[in-house]
């Protein structure tokens, strides 16, 4: 098997859609020079849009018009340009790992590095916009805070999902509609004790 037939096995379908295609490159082919000359090279189809390479994932997004060319086609384009690359890059360095945080105790230690980077490490001075913003920050910033904010938004969204059956048949029958306003209250009693209890 020559070296461009098995660099072009491992190009891996990541995701495909009409006009758009993710591949995973080999990382032989994700040096600077290579990257350039696949860019380069992918702009002389007509009929792409964009092709982009992305070094560190060794991926390449490429955008193209699904009534002028196949999936196929783009896919044949790419590998008729794997000859004429140059391997002699090192290959792209793995991207950086993203930094632990341990959720054993909630998000609440992902909210204390939010809190870190947003509110400076100096005290605002006395009297400033800065002085009278971060006691609301840090307050927003806390799990129960965030918690009861998603609370209350999926309540109203189920409200106002349900307003049209409230309004025109709960509220009017609401003996035949026992069982809606059975869960409706379970729910609010739900939420209710959730605030008291946390």
């Amino acid at each position: 098997m020559t070296q461009t037939a098995e660099l072009a096995q491992r190009i891996v379908v990541l995701h495909r859609e009409p006009g758009y295609l993710r591949l995973e490159l080999p990382a032989e082919i994700c040096g600077e020079a290579a990257v350039a000359a696949i860019e380069e090279g992918m702009k002389t189809l007509v009929g792409l849009s964009s092709a982009a390479v992305d070094r560190g994932w060794k991926r390449i997004s490429i955008r193209f018009d699904a009534q002028a060319l196949s999936t196929a086609e783009v896919a044949r384009h790419l590998f008729s340009l794997l000859p004429g690359l140059p391997l002699e890059d090192a290959p792209a360095a793995e991207p950086e790992a993203a930094p632990s945080i341990d959720l054993n105790n909630g998000f609440q230690p992902l909210l204390d590095k939010l809190k870190a980077i947003i509110i400076p490490a100096q005290p605002a001075p006395e009297g400033s916009l800065q002085a009278r913003f971060q006691p609301m920050v840090e307050s927003a910033l806390t799990e129960k805070a965030i918690t009861n904010f998603f609370n209350d938004i999926v309540a109203f969204y189920l409200i106002r999902v349900h307003w049209d059956l409230i309004t025109k048949r709960w509220l009017q029958n609401p003996v035949a509609h026992s069982n809606a306003w059975l869960t409706v209250f379970y729910l609010v009693f739900l939420l209710v004790r959730y605030r008291k209890t946390k």
